[in-house]
Order: structure tokens, then sequence, then C-alpha cells
């Protein structure tokens, strides 16, 4: 089985690269943005043309939440218009594809969380362009599995974890803000749920890219309904709070102090409230146990 990868070192695509390399019924062909532009159609279309790929991964995104503010033509063009394309190659070329999208769809004022039939009103440039990729997809290509997910952390890129580490090094006292709550999510983790729910059904049903061409409607028997999923590890907290569990994990003795939203002013605005329900497949492990999984690694 073809598959491709866009993004292949972020802090998501980097574990699908690593975790797709096992599997023996996959060729895999992988990218990041130094190989690849996604926003160029033409060059992602040879890419279509040469692989015919069954499954195309796509973790490439512009995440700057408070560059895309001042930098809405990049964000639109690569979390929007160029999702668009690949989701109308994926059609033509008869291909599933794999997209991930973000909690900052959401407005954050239901502080009850946000299920995958929630109305989405973004509050920020960020949201709103993921917003458009997810419509993108959903227009052009009824063969998809959308993936919300939040508050990612990982390998391979800017995240919390790694950034509250850093500053405990340099600092006896920090503040952290106690009125943002959401799910922290390891990356490591959500692509393995991914593979597990949405790529391995068909390893063992689809067979060949041909078969599932010519039979779809007896592979599809077997394999999860298409749409939109919300996926993340289960719980929630502040950002206070994880920051607490960080230290707590790590044995950094560090002074923090819960303070407000207002107290750091930034160009995009955050929600409030920004936790998934995840209402058709279940939660990932405990944040708490992913946070502690991905902790090992770095010590």
């Amino acid at each position: 089985m073809n598959i491709v990868l866009f993004g292949k070192s972020g802090i998501l695509g980097s574990y699908f690269f690593k975790l797709l390399a096992g599997y023996d019924e996959v060729e895999l062909f992988a990218y990041d943005k130094e190989s690849l532009d996604v926003t160029d159609l033409q060059s992602v279309k040879t890419v279509f043309e040469k692989v015919k790929p069954f499954f195309v991964i796509n973790c490439a995104a512009y995440t700057a939440v408070d560059d895309c503010e001042t930098n809405l033509e990049k964000a639109f063009l690569v979390n929007g218009s160029a999702v668009g394309e690949i989701a109308n190659l994926c059609n033509e070329y008869g291909a599933i594809l794999i997209h991930f999208s973000t909690d900052y769809v959401f407005d954050g004022q239901n502080s009850s969380g946000y299920s995958e039939n929630s109305d989405p009103s973004p509050i920020n440039a960020y949201g709103r362009s993921k917003l458009e990729g997810e419509k993108n997809v959903m227009s052009n290509l009824p063969n998809h599995y959308i993936v919300r997910t939040s508050w990612l952390y990982g390998e391979n890129g800017k995240n919390f974890v790694d950034t509250m580490l850093k500053l405990a090094e340099e600092k006896d006292e920090l503040n952290v803000v106690n009125d943002q709550f959401g799910a922290p999510t390891y990356a490591k983790d959500l692509a393995e749920a991914v593979l597990e729910n949405f790529v391995e059904p068909y390893l063992k049903n689809a067979g060949t890219h041909e078969k599932w061409l010519d039979d779809k409607k007896d592979v599809f028997k077997e394999c999860p309904a298409f749409g939109m999923y919300h996926l993340t590890n289960s719980g929630s907290c502040s950002w206070y709070e994880f920051a607490l569990g960080i230290f707590e994990a790590s044995g950094k003795n560090i002074k923090v102090n819960p303070v407000s939203s207002d107290e750091f002013k930034r160009p995009a605005k955050r929600p409030s409230y920004s936790i998934l329900l995840n209402e058709k497949i279940p939660c990932l492990k405990s944040w708490q146990d992913g946070l502690k999984n991905y902790l090992k690694l770095k010590s």
C-alpha cells in the first residue's frame, strides 16, 4: 500500500514517519517543507502522478498562532487552499485523505466542551484558516478523515512541555495562565491511534490500490465511516495545571503562579475552553500518562 506523508519533520508527522517505517505492507513516500512545498500545486500533483497513493496523511500546516494574525495570506494558503488542492487530487486519484485540524476552530465559550457535531466559530486567524481547510476537504472529497486534536506536544517542534522545561532551567518562578482549558495530547499517542483506527483496517481489507478502486463498498463495511473525528489524550486542565504536571513529573522544583490571560497580551485571542469531546472513538490514555511517557524519552 502506497502512503504519502506531508509534513514528515513536524511534531506529529515525525511520529508517523517513524511508525509507518515499521509496516511491511506500506511503501512510504514522505516529504517535509524543504523537499516539497504543499502550496506548489504542480509539485504536489507530480507526487500523486508518481505514487498513486492509497492514503495521504497531511501533517503539513502553518501553526504559529500569533504569526497567523499578521501573515494571513500564508496562513490561509497553507492551512486552507493548499488543503483543498490536496483533497481535489485525492479525489482524482482515488486516495483517502487523513487531515489534521485543531480545537481552535471553536470560540471556547462552552465549558462542557465540543463534540464532532458542534458548530465551529474560531476567534483567531489560525482557527479560521484551519476551518477553511476543513471545509475544503469536506466539499471536495467524500473519502476523508478529519482529525481534530489539541495542545499537541512531542519531539521535533516547539511545544509547551519543552518551553516549560527550558524556563525551569533559567528561572525560579513562572507565571502561567489559569483561565484557558484544553486536553494536552502527546503526538506519539495520537499517531498510533490514527494508524490503529484509520489505516490498519484498510491494510487488513483493502489490499492493492487497484482492488480498492474496484471494490470500495466491500472495504467500507470493515472500516470506520468517513468524516470528522476528535482525538486527544483523556482529561483536561488549564495551562497552569499542565505546567504543574510537567514540573512534578520531571522532578523540577520551581514556583508556578496562576494568572489570567489578561496578563499575557498576545496578538491572537485564545479560546477559554477548547476541550474536544471524543464521541466517535475512545480517548487516548490520560494526559498525565502521555506526559510521563514523553518525559521518559527526554531523561
